[in-house]
């Protein structure tokens, strides 16, 4: 069986071209893989349910009767520490947990407007 002479050619432009195209696509294409859209898809759920919760951090830190202090004690604080100060107060805390959130915290402290702007 005999190939017309163009064939060769026309396979590898062909595979040329689709490497080329995944190879765009997935770097300015929007192109994922489904291991990279589900860990996008967890850091997004992440951020609602942090997102979600800083109205009862905020509640929390209302109804706690030692709010003032603490809310002088974490204006006095400050990048690490301030977060630090805030995951000790237990505002931080989700509900059903034991430990506090470090995404929650920070929320929260930015939610609490402490340097007033």
């Amino acid at each position: 069986m005999t190939f017309p002479e163009w064939t060769k050619p026309g396979i590898y432009g062909a595979l040329c071209g689709a490497i080329v195209v995944s190879i765009l696509g997935f770097t300015w294409g929007g192109w994922t893989t489904s291991g990279s859209a589900q860990e996008l898809a967890k850091d997004r759920a992440s951020e609602e349910v942090t997102l979600a919760m800083v109205p009862v951090c905020l509640n929390r830190s209302a109804a706690d009767p030692r709010r003032e202090e603490i809310i002088l004690t974490l204006q006095e604080a400050s990048g690490f520490s301030r977060r630090k100060a805030m995951m000790d107060t237990g505002w931080a805390t989700l509900p059903g947990s034991e430990t506090p959130s470090r995404d929650l915290a920070d929320a929260c402290i930015a939610g609490l407007d402490l340097d007033g702007s």
